[in-house]
């Protein structure tokens, strides 16, 4: 659900202001409203902001160069910049590095064909009156008579390309099928020589750069920190009016309801005038979201596409089952799923506190995909519907074959979409009113009436005239809603033609979102039939070698299985994701397009998920 918010509007003595916005900080529960062009048109600020960037980059390159079980300096407490220049250029000193041993590698790769020369002799040879030029050619373009008309001399021959050089007057033409190749002021020993000082002086920086780790890590930490409260009360400052002549200072923010009385707490022990406001419609509101441990789970999937705004309702705990059933349908295999809560309960141990609600996130998914698999009768390719073994027996009255699981698809397509509709409707009346509503409500009429007659008269024996009353009343009911009270405020006439537009995109957009949900079995029965294919691959190419058989079968079910669950774990996350963010969302008319709440607090490391 989304938190119920309070706009509050501040007006504070000048020479108060600055203490007023420390003591806020400490409170840490206000989301003050920022005024962009302010923000932006800050040189100073826009600076700061460049400096974070690279203090929060400097941060991950000593991150990266440290080991896991490091323990760091406990830091000088000083917070400057020399700290991270200092730490910019030991890094920029091994880029250097690195590239100079880079172009060494290639110089001497060049090089390496012509062998150990002097260069001294060339230019003694010059000297003399006689030039030596290098050359390579494919060998298939050699010509022995450059021989005798050049003084060609072969050097080396590496694959099809043959080195060779001419030794001839300065003033003689050379017009040979070859491309002239230009030496490098270093013979091939020399560069090894370069070669073994670069890849030296890397180690001692890589030594150096060890050492700046363990004592500079916790100042530029401190550094960062420090940045980014001065850009926050930079951002708050500028976000600020003044009114009389500069001698108070106007603030606006938004507070959580569950915590205004630590806000209010403060506002009265400062002595502070405040007003407090409702949300209106028209208010950019900032929204935090608020659910229990299941759906906060799925909040990250649903911030992949956008938050909702905070006058509409929280779709996350109502997609997050679905999600879930949809992933289990996808990946469609009970050993596979099986492997997902394994590996997601043993890294839930060893991860970073940030993936810990990934990994929770996973062991949820795999247990949904161990017990649709199960329902689907795939068991890491292998089908337990045609299986043998005795005590499987039981268990195949809840196994569906493939025609149930395309069924099965389609119904549970229809039921998300009507339930879909059902939210929007509730979100309606919630926002503007039943009147708001009625068409809405119309549709569901329409859609569970018709199709609850239909069920009941075709499966439960419901008699032909009872079934033709219940297609006029829910029809009849239905047209009333869509087509005559859509807008009470508007003439009838222009209620029907509405009305007819809206059945006409109805009728076009039900049907293909209903069909999307084929992605469900198609998926699923993909995945089994690769597993199925792993299976049979390995039984094909084992071969009659004892042992070595068996290891060559075991080594192709490994790789195959492997394969296989990562290509259908990625179907299984992308694919139900787009089925809740296109067909989902667009019928439980989310609008989207809500700012995350951010309080102005004090400086919170955010923790990477790697």
């Amino acid at each position: 659900m989304i938190v119920k918010m309070k706009k509050y509007s501040f007006i504070v003595y000048y020479r108060q202001y600055n203490s007023f916005l420390e003591k806020l900080r400490e409170t840490g529960v206000l989301h003050v409203i920022e005024r962009p062009e302010g923000v932006a048109e800050n040189d100073a600020l826009r600076e700061k902001m460049q400096l974070a960037a690279r203090v929060k980059n400097a941060i991950k390159l000593l991150e990266k160069h440290t080991p896991e079980k490091t323990v760091y300096a406990q830091g000088s407490g000083v917070q400057s910049i020399d700290t991270l220049l200092k730490v910019e250029s030991v890094f920029a000193e091994k880029e250097n590095l690195w590239q100079k041993l880079q172009h060494a590698e290639k110089e001497y790769e060049s090089m390496e064909v012509w062998g150990e020369f002097s260069h001294n002799r060339l230019s003694e040879l010059k000297t003399a009156g006689l030039t030596v030029k290098f050359f390579s050619c494919n060998i298939k373009r050699f010509n022995p008579e450059w021989e005798a008309i050049y003084n060609a001399f072969e050097i080396d021959t590496v694959g099809s390309t043959v080195y060779f050089i001419t030794v001839t007057n300065p003033d003689t033409q050379i017009d040979i099928d070859a491309d002239p190749v230009k030496i490098s002021k270093n013979t091939a020993p020399e560069i090894l020589k370069i070669l073994a000082d670069i890849q030296k002086k890397i180690e001692e920086q890589n030594a150096l750069i060890a050492q700046t780790c363990v004592n500079e890590y916790n100042n530029l930490k401190a550094f960062q920190a420090g940045l980014s409260e001065n850009i926050d009360m930079d951002k708050v400052l500028l976000s600020s009016n003044s009114a009389v002549e500069n001698k108070v200072m106007l603030l606006e923010g938004w507070c959580p309801e569950e915590s205004e009385p630590a806000l209010n707490e403060l506002l009265e022990k400062e002595n502070v005038y405040f007003e407090t406001f409702i949300p209106t419609e028209d208010d950019k509101v900032p929204v935090k979201l608020k659910n229990n441990k299941f759906a906060r789970l799925y909040e990250m999937i649903g911030e992949l596409y956008d938050m909702p705004n905070y006058h509409e309702l929280d779709l996350t705990p109502f997609f997050a089952p679905f999600y879930m059933l949809f992933f289990g349908l996808c990946l469609g295999d009970a050993g596979y799923g099986l492997i997902l809560v394994l590996v997601a309960l043993l890294a839930r141990k060893k991860v970073k506190e940030a993936m810990r609600p990934i990994m929770s996130l996973l062991i949820w998914l795999g247990s949904s995909t161990v017990i649709l698999g199960t329902v689907s009768g795939t068991f890491f390719g292998y089908n337990l519907l045609e299986s043998k073994i005795e005590w499987l027996e039981s268990f195949k009255v809840i196994m569906l074959d493939s025609n149930q699981l395309f069924y099965t698809a389609l119904i549970i397509g229809v039921v998300q979409i009507i339930f879909g509709m059902i939210i929007k409707a509730v979100g309606l009346v919630r926002r503007f009113g039943w009147a708001a509503s009625l068409s809405t409500w119309g549709w569901i009429v329409v859609i569970l009436g018709a199709g609850g007659t239909y069920a009941l008269s075709s499966f439960a024996g419901l008699a032909p005239e009872i079934s033709k009353w219940g297609y006029i009343i829910f029809g009849g009911a239905g047209v009333l809603l869509i087509f005559l009270l859509n807008n009470l405020k508007r003439n009838p006439l222009i209620n029907v033609g509405a009305g007819l537009w809206d059945t006409y995109n109805m009728a076009t957009g039900l049907l293909g979102d209903v069909l999307s949900y084929i992605r469900l079995f198609a998926l699923g029965i993909s995945g089994a039939v690769m597993g199925f294919v792993f299976n049979d691959l390995a039984i094909q190419l084992s071969g009659d070698i004892p042992v070595i058989s068996q290891i060559v079968m075991v080594l192709i079910m490994l790789v195959g299985h492997g394969i296989n669950i990562f290509m259908s774990g990625l179907s299984a996350f992308v694919h139900p994701m787009r089925l809740t963010f296109v067909e989902f969302y667009k019928n439980s008319g989310f609008e989207g397009g809500g700012k995350k709440y951010k309080p102005f607090s004090s400086y919170k490391e955010e923790e990477s998920l790697f």
